[in-house]
């Protein structure tokens, strides 16, 4: 590690437009698989050859967020169009939200939005909105939605709301459903957990069969996905904050995994945050150097990690391929480091892999440890 891996700049790379992912493959688990578990080689595989990568007694962590139809239009009551981008739910029916044209959300503004079905099933097929305040940190606007206290708005977004594909998916013929992972069941995200993308009910079956453990936490994914890391200095940056509940039931299973000589890999970079971050939260809270190195946790984290980072729960991980200067780039270089990194993102185009959210994976394992 030296000082470069501290420079924004060292995190650039050129990507081919050609490579930018804009719709899934069919089957989810026949994406392609960069396997990397050797200091210096890594080979290609298919995804559903994963139950023969990992090891009897592996645990996998799966994020089981799913992605809400978080992008709403509508109109201000002067008839001016706008959109709005729903980030973090608040109290009482109001919410954080990206709007488009900011001008136009000025506070005390009203704004309707019509539902785009049929027949609404909830009774509402007007939904209103007033602008309540700005947010400071990211230039969006507090929204209070006009519904009864018994009726929170998460109940009816799916009448006025539609699922948000990232910025880079500009000419896509995915179905909304193709967005989302097939376990994920707490809402709350405006953005799917990619990695998960790939497993289907069959190969989570063959990996049981193979007694590889799976267990679940839940971060649901913000914006901060998607927005580059802006400082010289990486280590300067301000990492968003995420919701993240880690269970009792999933700290056990880590446990038992690593007392078992097993091996705990995350699904996906929102599991190693929700993962370290719990990890985080444990040592500021312990009080004995003999306390557990990571208990349950429930609330926000804004964890920032790369090279240099200490881990502490994760020893593997499965990623898709990350934005030039993102956060997750930088992430996933403190596991292998930066410039091996990005030698295999330039073996992966030069070898035609298909890149972001809907496109393939690598694998990340420890190297074998020879007796």
């Amino acid at each position: 590690m030296t000082e470069l891996d501290w420079s924004i700049e060292a995190y650039d790379y050129e990507l081919p437009e050609e490579h930018i992912a804009q719709n899934p493959v069919i089957p989810r688990d026949i994406s392609r698989l960069m396997v990397v578990d050797s200091p210096k080689d890594h080979r290609h595989c298919i995804f559903r050859d994963l139950p023969d990568l990992l090891r009897p007694g592996d645990l996998l962590v799966f994020n089981n967020t799913r992605v809400i139809p978080a992008r709403l239009y509508g109109r201000k009551t002067s008839g001016a169009q706008v959109e709005i981008l729903l980030l973090k739910s608040l109290q009482d029916n109001c919410w954080l939200a990206l709007v488009k044209p900011g001008k136009r959300f000025t506070t005390g503004a009203k704004i309707e939005f019509q539902s785009h079905s049929s027949s609404s099933s909830s009774g509402y097929n007007t939904l209103v909105a007033t602008v309540l305040s700005t947010d400071p940190e990211t230039g969006g606007r507090v929204l209070k939605f006009d519904l009864p206290d018994r009726v929170s708005l998460i109940q009816i977004l799916d009448e006025f709301g539609h699922v948000p594909f990232p910025p880079y998916v500009t000419n896509s013929q995915a179905l909304t459903e193709q967005y989302q992972t097939i376990y994920g069941n707490v809402a709350g995200a405006i953005a799917a957990p990619t990695a998960g993308l790939h497993f289907t009910s069959e190969l989570l079956k063959q990996l049981e069969q193979r007694n590889i453990g799976q267990a679940f936490v839940t971060l649901h994914v913000g914006i901060g996905t998607f927005r580059p890391v802006e400082v010289k200095d990486i280590t300067t940056h301000n990492m968003h904050s995420e919701w993240v509940e880690v269970s009792s039931v999933t700290v056990d299973k880590i446990n038992q995994t690593k007392a078992q000589g097993g091996r705990v890999i995350a699904v996906g970079t929102t599991v190693v945050r929700s993962l370290e971050g719990a990890a985080l939260a444990t040592r500021n809270n312990s009080t004995s150097k003999k306390d557990a190195s990571i208990l349950p946790f429930c609330g926000d984290t804004n964890i920032f990690i790369y090279p240099g980072y200490k881990w502490q729960v994760v020893e593997g991980l499965i990623t898709n391929f990350h934005l030039p200067r993102s956060s997750l780039l930088m992430l996933v270089s403190a596991m292998i480091g930066r410039k091996r990194l990005l030698s295999l993102y330039q073996d992966a185009i030069k070898q035609k892999y298909r890149f972001y959210s809907f496109g393939d994976a690598m694998l990340i394992l420890p190297p074998a440890k020879i007796n």
